[in-house]
């Protein structure tokens, strides 16, 4: 190997004031001075301050500005419009030849197409730096590197330039890292402190790990819930890198972490042994010389994990490219002690620098191994599907059409092939209907991303994970699905939009809105918005409608034309408006005399109060949770909602809301006084909706009065009384609930399941707290079924507590109530199936006790 990184600089744990960059960083390179190095760009050492991201972007327009081998391409921009970026690198020939290198490359991923001549065509790199916003390094390390590709005379970097294309993205979340930037620079001290317990060591609430919605970027490869995350999937597969990294940081007392990862633990049950036991090895061995000879320690097959397939560096993996994890003790600042001395800024941006460099030069070494490994992938992936003995997948939900489609377009934006179905059949206990169900056939490319959205997977090597251990994606839709082998599919969906519904003509006495649909809550909240009076109807009916008799479920709305403030041709047009806007399909009926159940003016109906939602968030409070909420309410709901930090709780008055969301944490920082207002206002109407150990504060406080499910005599009994100490972290490990797919029962005549054609749902469960169903027989109304494990690891006594626990109690208080969800309905922006048990709360509270 080629080493271009030659000697281990003095002390390199201690804080380098003054040191000339090129020799910390490049000793003994020589470099183009035409093209500016980061430091004459921006005015101080690469490690001195941390970079905001804007002067990121403006150091690699210049170079796109100033260099013929380089190409800027703004891919997006982020929910506060800062731009995602990726800078393209490689010789001038392949710059003004880009669009002919992907499509060629491109045809390896396609074993329909012949194989081109894989020795002519270049590598494709992309190196992706800066995911967390609070591990800040590798961002510095991108634009060394970029600065390196393009300037460095050394052999290396020219053969790179000719024989690679190289795609940097400098930040994958930039408003995380200017958050974290911000907070960094204005506590650092002259001179820096290195004492951990510095306020520049201990960033405020929320940190600046996430994105704006406090979302973690490096879970959302699969899901693509964020928008940073969409476009750069969508750049992504425009050109199938053979090979992806993925930078991160770690606790300030460890090493450098770079793969393979733990042996089969860690790794995807989809991706082919080829990828752990024999690719991940040659890499391995150029990131070991390189930091072996800098002198940096490391380690390997520990601690980190490639299963998930929403991680920046397993996706890959499973796309026929290699995915890369690179794990960097942090300074967390610009100086911070350890327990091998004080590590610097500079120092972990240094070993992030010789790692991109070593992975450049491993991927530009099996160019042709790797050209060779991704038609292979996508070959066997054919194969192998054409063996699978489902054959196909049938899926859709007849009540839902938002939903079907946005599980559509999702298998479609991983470049799923997804066809009509054209016949109506029952199968797997699920009745799917022409034009309402679609077909995946397993033998496909994308077989193994066909895999991870309709597989359950119960069975591992390890019971300690990283992160979850399912992700059933078809699951988290709520979407009823079958394998089925004889199923004859139609023509080929390349898009799919919302079917649009004519308006009833004529006069009505009301109109009329089904529930089911994905999309109704957000209807419900413009039409309270615009000054619309609406009802809930509480229980089934059937009404003439324009459409004739029709069925309707309880939880419909009703539109009342003679109780309403606006005029009645101001109601039709705003319900004609957004109806349009929302796809919902509108009745009228012209009398409140229905055909069966109860009528429109029965006591079982009641007007819809408008929410009005504050949720308590800040110190102590799960980030990624609330986060979760407040996405859903944005984006799905359009509502607005009042964040509180928790220390400002003494100073709301409840009674100015209708709802308080408790998101899981800690809320021992509430005053007696708060505790005390809070009882009140629940009592008096208020409506609390708890989530996890969030119920169990409000237990320890006698707001409501639920039971813990404890472990039994046998179980502590069976619990051995003396085990070895190096197996602790592998054993306690094991009792927990990382993130496992659960099937529910709904009583479907509560409020909290309006909406819900079907009795059982699948529920997503990353907690270990098992509460007995109330003691009132009426206010359990979502519980798990006897076989309820559907995907995931857990272990035999927490299943044994988890079956007959209550996944969501209504407990009430006075004459307000607390829903509590033991159960995460809005994990990761993305369990579509399970968010309307959550707006059901928010919406219909008044209704569930």
């Amino acid at each position: 190997m080629k080493k271009q990184l030659l000697s281990l600089f003095a002390a390199f744990l201690i804080s380098i004031p003054g040191f000339t960059q090129s020799s910390y960083y490049f000793p003994g390179e020589t470099f183009d001075p035409s093209i500016p190095s980061p430091q004459e760009f921006l005015g101080y050492p690469i490690g001195d301050w941390h970079t905001r991201y804007d002067l990121i972007v403006k150091y690699f327009e210049k170079l796109d500005e100033i260099s013929e081998l380089a190409e800027l391409k703004t891919i997006g921009y982020t929910y506060e419009h800062r731009p995602k970026i990726i800078l393209t690198i490689a010789s001038a020939a392949h710059i003004d030849n880009l669009e002919e290198i992907r499509k060629t490359h491109i045809q390896l991923t396609d074993p329909s197409q012949p194989k081109p001549d894989v020795a002519t065509m270049p590598s494709i790199m992309h190196l992706g730096y800066g995911v967390h916003g609070n591990e800040p390094s590798s961002a510095e390390a991108a634009m060394l590197t970029a600065y390196w590709l393009l300037a460095s005379q050394s052999e290396l970097a020219q053969n790179l330039r000719e024989n690679s294309v190289v795609h940097i993205d400098p930040t994958v979340n930039p408003d995380g890292r200017d958050r974290h930037s911000l907070w960094a620079n204005s506590n650092k001290g002259f001179p820096p402190v290195a004492d951990p317990l510095d306020r520049e060591h201990n960033e405020a609430w929320p940190g600046g790990r996430t994105n704006h919605y406090w979302f973690d970027l490096n879970r959302d490869w699969l899901p693509l819930a964020h928008v940073e995350s969409q476009v750069k999937i969508d750049w992504y597969h425009e050109w199938y890198p053979n090979v992806t990294t993925d930078f991160h940081e770690m606790g300030t007392d460890a090493t450098y972490f770079f793969e393979p990862t733990k042996p089969f633990g860690s790794e995807n049950p989809v991706v082919p042994r080829k990828n752990y036991e024999e690719i991940n090895v040659r890499f391995a061995n150029y990131f070991a010389e390189y930091l072996d000879e800098i002198g940096s320690l490391y380690y390997t097959k520990e601690s980190f994990d490639n299963s998930y397939p929403g991680y920046g560096s397993t996706y890959p993996d499973i796309q026929g490219g290699l995915g890369l994890v690179f794990e960097q003790a942090s300074s967390r600042g610009h100086l911070q002690s350890s327990q091998r001395g004080d590590i610097s800024f500079a120092f972990t941006i240094k070993n992030h620098l010789v790692s991109s460099i070593a992975t450049l030069e491993a991927g530009l070494d099996n160019r042709i191994y790797m050209h060779d490994y991704l038609r292979e992938f996508f070959e066997t992936a054919v194969s192998e599907g054409s063996k699978d003995p489902a054959k196909n997948y049938v899926f859709g939900d007849e009540y839902d059409q938002s939903r079907n489609l946005l599980f559509v377009n999702f298998l479609l934006d991983h470049k799923i092939k997804v066809y009509e179905n054209t016949s109506d059949l029952s199968v797997g206990g699920y009745d799917f209907k022409a034009g309402k169900s679609w077909v995946v056939p397993t033998a496909q490319p994308q077989y193994r991303m066909v895999r991870t959205m309709f597989e359950d997977v119960k069975e591992f090597a390890d019971s300690v994970f990283y992160d979850a251990s399912a992700w059933t994606m078809a699951r988290a839709y709520g979407m009823p699905f079958a394998p089925n082998s004889s199923i004859k599919s139609g023509n080929q969906i390349t898009e799919i939009t919302a079917s649009s519904f004519d308006f009833p003509a004529g006069k009505a006495y009301a109109y009329l809105i089904d529930w089911s649909d994905y999309y109704a809550p957000k209807m419900l909240f413009a039409l309270q918005e615009a000054g619309v009076h609406v009802e809930m109807i509480n229980r089934p009916f059937t009404a003439n409608t324009q459409k004739g008799e029709h069925n309707f479920a309880a939880g419909t709305l009703m539109i009342p034309t003679g109780f309403q403030k606006l005029e009645a041709e101001k109601v039709k047009s705003t319900l004609q408006e957004l109806a349009k806007e929302n796809s919902q399909q509108i009745y009228s009926t012209t009398t409140g005399f229905n055909v069966k159940g109860i009528d429109l003016g029965s006591n079982l109906v009641g007007a819809v109060t408008q929410p009005k939602v504050i949720m308590v968030v800040g110190e102590g409070i799960s980030s990624t949770e609330a986060g979760e909420i407040w996405f859903l309410m944005d984006s799905q709901l359009g509502m607005p909602i009042t964040k509180v930090n928790s220390e400002d709780m003494g100073r709301v008055n409840l009674y100015d809301y209708t709802t308080l969301i408790m998101p899981s944490g800690n809320y021992n920082s509430f005053s007696e006084a708060t505790v005390t207002h809070l009882k009140d206002w629940i009592s008096r109407g208020g409506t609390v909706i708890s989530m996890k150990n969030a119920s169990l504060w409000l237990n320890q406080k006698g707001i409501i009065k639920e039971t813990l499910i404890e472990a039994d005599e046998d179980e502590k009994a069976a619990e051995p009384k003396n085990l070895p100490f190096a197996i602790q972290r592998d054993f306690e490990g094991a009792k927990s609930v990382g993130g496992s797919i659960y099937m529910a029962k709904l009583d479907l005549t509560h409020p909290i399941s309006y909406g819900y054609q079907r009795e059982e749902l699948p529920v997503y469960r990353n907690n270990s707290i098992f509460m007995k169903p109330s003691e009132n027989k009426y206010l359990t109304p979502i519980r798990y079924t006897e076989n309820s494990f559907l995907g995931g690891y857990i272990s035999k006594a927490n299943l044994n507590k988890l079956v007959p626990s209550a996944s969501v109690i209504i407990s009430p208080v006075g004459s307000g109530r607390v829903v509590n969800f033991f159960d995460s309905p809005n994990f990761r922006g993305t369990w579509f199936g399970t968010n309307k048990l959550f707006l059901n709360a928010i919406f219909f509270g008044d209704f569930m006790d």
